[in-house]
């Protein structure tokens, strides 16, 4: 793993306030995947938060310290120091921080699917915040700490009205009806860097619907621009009672091979 630019000063304000952002970017061989996407979350997060975006020279230079094969690049800025209090700065200097480090996908999760369960823990609604990859990532820590089940890959979280919004980590994803869905995220959520890409090649629909919707649905799966797409086979309730299951039908492979052929990972067997 390796660090750039050294640490943090004690009074930055993504360590104090989480007042940042940060991506997540999946690096094969130097080059990064879903670049134009990462950006441009990038450029919306500056925006809402009033932080000036770095140069796009500035976030590529890790790159060329990447190294061959697959590698995770982590870019975090940050409105820097300054100002009083929750105050910002009338003037900030951000700070861009990163980190590079080796990656391997956990490949049985895509040919075997993987076992869920719905979370205690409700979002909150902040349409200021909705979409961005926002420092503060509490509720998301919250919600991942209510289970140590190694069995259970991801748990689903609902906000606070109970609609579905993702997973702690990964997007939502559901076929129902024959049509793909997945939850509109106007009020709260990150949306991820792959959901953006497939929701400009698929005809893939932005719902509100509340846990319900899973349980009509001919398949489900979670995915991100990292861990590529995951089949879900068996959802559990936040008790651990087992509520529904799925077969890896070729329906789960057609999905999960879009997203592959995105992140250059293996597409899936059709049978």
């Amino acid at each position: 793993m390796r660090d750039g630019q050294g640490g943090w000063p004690l009074d930055d304000r993504g360590a104090a306030y989480g007042d940042g952002l940060f991506e997540t970017v999946l690096l094969r061989d130097g080059r990064p995947l879903l670049w134009d996407e990462h950006l441009a979350r990038l450029v919306r997060g500056c925006h809402a938060l009033g932080i000036p975006m770095p140069a796009e020279r500035e976030l590529a230079a890790p790159l060329a310290e990447a190294g061959p094969g697959l590698v995770v690049l982590k870019l975090v800025l940050t409105r820097g120091s300054g100002g009083r209090g929750y105050r910002p700065p009338a003037s900030p200097e951000p700070r861009l921080r990163w980190q590079l480090a080796t990656f391997a996908p956990a490949e049985s999760r895509w040919r075997e699917g993987v076992r869920v369960r719905h979370c205690r823990l409700r979002l909150g609604i902040q349409p200021a915040l909705a979409g961005l990859k926002h420092l503060n990532r509490l509720e998301n820590v919250l919600a991942r700490s209510e289970w140590e089940d190694e069995a259970v890959a991801e748990g689903l979280l609902c906000d606070s009205d109970g609609r579905l919004v993702e997973a702690t980590a990964m997007n939502l994803f559901w076929q129902r009806d024959g049509r793909l869905e997945t939850p509109r995220l106007d009020r709260c959520g990150v949306a991820g860097t792959l959901r953006e890409a497939l929701r400009e090649r698929l005809s893939l629909a932005e719902v509100d619907a509340g846990p319900e919707a899973l349980i009509a649905a001919e398949a489900v799966w979670l995915g991100n621009s990292v861990q590529g797409i995951w089949p879900v086979v068996r959802l559990d309730d936040a008790d651990g009672v087992e509520r529904q299951r799925w077969s890896l039908a070729p329906l789960h492979r057609g999905f999960q091979a879009e997203a592959h052929r995105l992140l250059g990972y293996p597409l899936p067997d059709p049978t």
